[in-house]
């Protein structure tokens, strides 16, 4: 059953693999309008383009617009895993490392550390990939809720 659903999931994200992401459940990805690159089960890969709204008072990508980032992106990892329960985040944990500025192009890439019977591990690195820079990394805990 998790498979099948996992394929059906990943069938409707491929269709946007190369667009900008405009049709999501999650209206905070939607508002990130990010290009999906790639999409496998327990793995994403999205390009987002820094805006000026996503940029602190320094003219440099806010940290928390790159929580979210990893937060949503790690959500939606978890969808594509076509899981029959929903999850839900119990932590994040995030080194930030660099930043980036407006009309930076940022690589986000999603992967599931462990995936036990109540928690879920997952980590997303976002690089700067013009400079060969890790911006960030973070990791989060997602609990089985049912």
């Amino acid at each position: 059953m998790e498979s099948s659903l996992s394929e059906q999931r990943l069938d409707f994200l491929r269709q946007s693999i190369g667009k900008v992401i405009t049709n999501s459940p999650s209206n905070f990805m939607n508002w990130l309008a990010p290009v999906l690159i790639k999409a496998e089960n327990g793995i994403l890969i999205c390009q987002y383009t820094i805006r000026k709204e996503m940029t602190n008072p320094y003219q440099i990508l806010h940290g928390g617009v790159t929580a979210g980032i990893i937060d949503d992106l790690i959500g939606a990892t978890v969808f594509t895993m076509g899981l029959s329960h929903r999850y839900t985040t119990v932590n994040n944990y995030i080194d930030y490392f660099a930043p980036a500025t407006e009309g930076d192009e940022v690589i986000a890439e999603t992967s599931i550390v462990k995936h036990g019977k109540t928690i879920l591990n997952l980590q997303c690195e976002i690089f700067l990939p013009s400079k060969k820079r890790l911006i960030a990394k973070g990791y989060s805990n997602m609990l089985n809720i049912g």
